[in-house]
This record gives C-alpha cells, structure tokens and sequence, in this order.
C-alpha cells in the first residue's frame, strides 16, 4: 500500500536545492502531489507532498534524502498523512477564494495581526501570503515608500458588504487600505479602465475652477460638495451650478485646463496600463474641453463628457446634447465595453462621488478613490490611504512588472 508523506526542508536557499532532491525522489518513483516554496532573505522553507508507490515504502529514500540535506546544509522534517487527512484536503478545493490586498507606505506588524485577526473571524484560512511591493532600503524616508501584500484566503464569505465595511473602518483607524475581490480569472484578466475625472483623475472639480474665475466659486463650490456627498441630486446641482457660469468668455478654458492638477500616480498607472495593451477611459461628468485636454496629455482612448456651449465666445450656461449624470455613465461603461468586446467583470472603473456609484457597481472592479463618505460605504473597493497607481497591485501585479517604466512619470514605484 502506497504512502502519503510531507516532506518539509529550511535552510539558507541556493540554486539547485529543488533539482538534487527531486532527483532522489525520482529514483523512487514517488508521485507528486503538491508543492510549494518560498524565500525570506535568502531563507528557504520548502514543501513536498509525496506519494510513496509500496515498493518504495522503505527507509532508503528517507536515508538518502536525509543525507542530501545534511549535505546541502538543510534541516528537513518527514509528516505521514492519512488518507483520511488526503481525502478531506482534496475536498477543500472547490472551496471560494478571495485575495486580501494590504496597502500603504509601510505594513507594519500591528496591521498583519488586524487584517488576520478579522480574517480569521470571518471563517477563512490563509492559504499563502505574497509581497507585491518591492524592497525598500531603511534610508528611504517613509512618505517615499510603498508596501503592498497580498492574503490568499480560502472559504466562504457570509456576507461580502458586511467584510468590506468592516476593512473600511479597519483601514480608516491604521492609514492604511485594505480591499477584497474573489480570486477568479476576471481578477488576472483585467482589459478596461474607465476613470471619473474631477476629484479622481484630477485633483481639481473643473467646474468649481471655472466658478473662481467667473467670480462665483463660492456659490458653486457649495452645490458641488452637497452633489458629491450624494445630498442632491446631481443633473439638478449640474444644471445650477452650469447656470453661473453665463457669461464667462471662453478664452478663459485654456488657462483654466493648465492649472489642473494631475492625480498623484494617475501618469505613471495609465502609461503602465497602456504598456499591457489596457484600453483607458475617461466617464466624466465634467466638461469635454478639459477631457480631451487630458486625453492629449495621458494617452486616454476614449473620453465622454459634457460639451459646453459657446455663443459669441463666451459659455451660455448650457451644455450641448445630453447630461452626463450617473445613469449615462453607467450606459456609456457598457457601451465602450460593448464596442471593445470585452466582459463587464473585465471593466475597472474609478470615481470619487455619488454621481459614480452606478458606473462602480456593474464593472468587474468598481473602485472608489479618495471618496466621499457616502461612496465609500457603497462601493466594493475603496482606496485612500494610497496613491493612483495602487490599482497596479490590486490587478495583481507585482513593482518588478513596472518598475522599467517610472522614468518621466509624475509618480512611480
């Protein structure tokens, strides 16, 4: 009868090691049934669990694997497993499994124990943990720095909404971000980015910038913060917001659309995205003159706002054709999607405020940026504590597949 047995080796890692004991075990003509390893500064921890065909269930391969490491100047440890133990393993495979991404300048010990205390709580079970981030020397000053890890989780979660408000308010009291997505192949196959633009690709609200130099910014600023948080509604704040504009001579655009302010990490995520081939969006209920703007400048593919109308070189205080408020953006979402051929859950959309939670919650990834309140609670995926080009760890991504492409960028790893 055959054997079922895990075989455990550490040691300080070096080329080789996995190549010289699997040369041992091939000589027994043991079966592989997992394996896995990982380094930590050089140190190796490595396992292997192994089938044992009955007539090869002698100490001899134990010997001569125990002499190799003694050679290669390893410590190894031999578990049998039952087949009751194999059995109820196997059956764990069809369990559900979430990734658990940790983000912020530094991941400190107390935010380990905090994220796999309420892991844990929630029923599930860390199957391995992954550094996404690079290495950072200890002379890097701390707002320098970045650290991204990622938990792979297996089981079910009860109730998704409910574990994500509780990562919120875990994330809110640490500085840090911490988001959960199932672990499914739309996760690694990410095509469309569609990101809001006031507030969230830029760090300025176009209309509130247009207001100061009409000289009503006051007024405006005031409705734009009420449409936002979600207390009004936003074609109607859209509308009388737009109405104190009349008048302002529209030689006054090109100034306005060089003072905005690029989001930190914005440049260097959409030049990554569009290195892996990514379509870009911009879904904005801002203005188009400003839209193409960025477009121009960022490399967007495609860009959907509102069209200001001009009479006589000054705006009218209307726009031309339909507002782009929530419903339009989530149509024009699917839309762009539609024409790409490519899966809603392939879609990431992007937005800080209320006018885009309909466009978060039919994309695959909806992900609210430095958001209102009112936002943050609602969608899937919030991020604060964090810079733009974060979304780069939340697709999986690891700094070694970007880092080549920072030169230049407003902001890179």
């Amino acid at each position: 009868m055959s054997e079922i047995v895990l075989i455990n080796v550490n040691g300080s890692d070096r080329p080789g090691i996995t190549a010289s004991l699997a040369q041992i075990m091939g000589r027994y003509e043991l079966n592989v049934l997992d394996i896995g390893q990982a380094v930590i500064h050089d140190n190796l921890a490595w396992g292997m669990l192994v089938e044992i065909p009955p007539q090869s269930a002698d100490s001899a391969v134990f010997k001569e694997l125990m002499f190799e490491a003694h050679r290669l100047g390893l410590a190894m440890q031999f578990t049998p497993v039952s087949g009751e133990q194999y059995s109820r393993w196997v059956g764990q495979q069809g369990q559900s499994r979430h990734v658990i991404t940790v983000l912020g300048k530094q991941i400190r010990a107390e935010h380990i124990s905090r994220v796999s205390e309420l892991i844990a709580v929630n029923g599930l079970n860390i199957d391995r943990i992954n550094r996404l981030s690079g290495r950072a020397l200890l002379s890097t000053p701390v707002h320098k720095r970045r650290a991204a890890i990622d938990f792979h989780v297996r089981g079910e979660v009860a109730d998704l909404s409910v574990m994500h408000a509780t990562f919120l308010q875990l994330s809110q009291r640490l500085d840090i971000d911490v988001a959960i997505q199932a672990d499914n192949v739309f996760r690694r196959n990410r095509r469309l980015v569609c990101f809001d633009m006031d507030s969230t690709l830029i760090q300025n609200e176009v209309i509130d910038e247009l207001a100061k130099v009409a000289g009503v910014g006051a007024e405006v600023s005031a409705i734009t913060e009420r449409a936002m948080a979600g207390d009004m509604d936003f074609r109607d704040s859209f509308t009388r917001r737009l109405s104190l504009l009349e008048g302002l001579p529209a030689s006054e655009l090109p100034r306005v659309a060089e003072s905005l302010k690029v989001t930190d990490g914005a440049e260097f995520l959409i030049r990554t995205l569009k290195h892996y081939r990514f379509r870009v969006a911009i879904i904005s209920g801002g203005f188009t003159y400003f839209a193409r703007y960025l477009q121009d400048k960022l490399g967007i593919d495609y860009v959907h706002a509102n069209e200001l109308e001009v009479e006589n070189g000054r705006l009218t205080g209307r726009v031309r054709g339909d507002i782009v408020d929530e419903d339009r953006k989530a149509e024009l979402l699917r839309a762009i999607a539609e024409h790409e051929d490519i899966r809603l859950e392939q879609v990431i959309a992007v937005g800080d405020g209320a006018n885009d939670l309909k466009m978060l919650s039919i994309a695959g990834l909806g992900i609210a940026f430095r958001a209102k309140p009112v936002v943050r609670r609602q969608a899937r995926l919030a991020l604060a504590a964090s810079s733009l080009d974060s979304i780069l760890y939340l697709i999986g991504m690891r700094e070694r597949d970007f880092r080549g492409l920072a030169a230049d960028c407003d902001h890179g790893p």
